[in-house]
């Protein structure tokens, strides 16, 4: 029921975004001459929807990597975006080989042959290609001799075609089938399910889907690294131009470290049995909660998603959890925390999530309007985990040291230093083990991501 659950939501979401999208008949009957951004100051951009491009969030605002590197690349020109949505890779292309759209910012791989019929942009991530099976399949096919007799289903149009194509020219009795109405995303959802043997994808795809389908196994890499990266259309040379010079550029590339940061940089390598876990009492243990936190969001501000991945970090949502240090309840609070919050009863699911989201919400409130989210979020993380004071501590570190104090990126290399007797000496908290709040930020931010799909799936009672 949660794998299905997924795959509604992404199909949801695909016709959420459906309002501005098109197929690529349509597109080609836009007008055939697109006035340049330089001239127009709107940049108009193809992309598809998918958790490595673009997609909406709980609030029904546009995230996704390509759309924050494409939004920093016109905010940094003076230019306004008009996205046109595609339902796939081949689409995106049929608008490039149109002429319909300035930049196509999809995920696309650059390759040699793209590289003849388009214009390449500038690259932006580094990815292999990777072969996806069930892990119940097992023995999987682990070098590509071994493909022979499975059966493979990649998204039509994508490189992975080039990448299998030349393959079985080494080896004999390699087969696969393009499939012209499945994304990358939904394939692996259905080899996820067994709906599918296995499937092509690339590997920062794999990373993120991993997370909600723990028994999705990497058989092999396919490739060694290949880049992303943006291509326009064919004679687009002075656009093209002016990205790499952007990409390539001061601005550029802290764009891409705050991308890489947002998306990438804090998903781990989840354990099987953890994940597996998490899916289950998602299932069977979310429910009787969901309606408290969402009550609690209300009431604080706090999302109700993110106080869910923090209770489930802290009690995997059992209300009657305790540890031997004396913290209790489904948000684990400490009995002085819970007295200053008036929660009499911890072990009261309604008291306690309550309780934990205004502490969660005091913590946010104490720091600095000026910090920009999401990192003003996690450092009220790190807060609730290692306390105000030894934030603090961290926080005037980090001047000392010439880093930002109002950057996760930063405080995530500052924070640990509260255990090395270089430093915690000459601070007023003195030591604590400050690895412990990266860890606990990050594990959140994943939980959160898996989470995230039943508030949208759940209905509100």
């Amino acid at each position: 029921m949660v794998v299905r659950l997924f795959v509604s939501t992404i199909l949801a979401l695909s016709f959420a975004v459906a309002g501005c999208s098109e197929s690529a008949t349509e597109v080609t009957h836009k007008s055939e001459a697109l006035a340049s951004p330089f001239d127009t100051g709107v940049l108009n951009v193809a992309t598809r929807n998918g958790s490595t491009t673009y997609y909406l969030d709980r609030h029904e605002n546009p995230v996704g990597p390509e759309f924050t590197l494409v939004s920093e690349y016109a905010q940094a020109r003076g230019w306004q975006v008009e996205w046109t949505m595609l339902e796939s890779t081949s689409a995106v292309l049929d608008a490039l080989e149109a002429g319909t759209t300035h930049l196509a910012a999809a995920g696309l791989t650059h390759l040699p042959e793209r590289n003849e019929r388009y214009t390449r942009g500038p690259a932006h991530t580094e990815i292999t290609e990777q072969l996806v099976c069930h892990r119940d399949d097992r023995p999987l096919p682990r070098k590509p001799a071994d493909i022979p007799g499975w059966e493979i289903t990649v998204t039509a149009d994508a490189s992975y075609v080039a990448t299998l194509e030349k393959l079985a020219v080494q080896h004999p009795g390699i087969e696969f089938r393009e499939d012209r109405e499945r994304t990358t995303e939904i394939l692996l959802s259905e080899v996820a399910e067994k709906d599918l043997s296995c499937t092509v994808a690339d590997s920062n795809i794999v990373q993120v889907m991993r997370r909600h389908f723990p028994h999705l196994e990497v058989a092999m890499n396919l490739t060694q690294g290949r880049n992303l990266g943006w291509y326009l259309p064919a004679e687009a040379g002075e656009l093209a131009s002016d990205a790499r010079e952007w990409m390539n550029s001061r601005e550029g590339d802290e764009a891409m470290g705050l991308m890489e940061n947002r998306y990438y940089a804090y998903i781990g390598e989840f354990d099987f049995v953890d994940l597996r876990a998490l899916n289950r009492r998602i299932e069977n243990r979310l429910p009787s909660y969901i309606d408290l936190f969402r009550e609690a969001e209300i009431t604080t501000g706090m999302p109700a998603d993110l106080l869910a991945a923090l209770a489930y970090q802290e009690s995997h949502w059992d209300p009657q959890a305790r540890s031997p240090t004396g913290v209790r309840g489904i948000m684990m609070l400490t009995g002085r925390t819970a007295e200053s919050l008036g929660v009499s009863n911890r072990l009261d699911p309604a008291q306690a999530i309550d309780g934990g989201a205004r502490y969660l919400a005091d913590r946010h409130r104490r720091l600095p309007e000026t910090i920009p989210e999401p990192d003003r979020t996690f450092l009220a993380l790190a807060s609730y985990n290692i306390g105000r004071g030894h934030l603090l501590d961290a926080r005037q570190l980090a001047r000392d040291l010439g880093k930002n104090p109002d950057s996760w990126q930063d405080m995530e290399q500052v924070l640990p230093l509260k255990a090395d007797k270089r430093y915690y000496p000459s601070t007023r908290y003195g030591y604590a083990r400050g690895y412990e709040p990266v860890h606990y930020v990050q594990r959140i931010r994943n939980y959160r991501d898996v989470i995230r799909r039943a508030f949208r799936s759940l209905p509100e009672e």
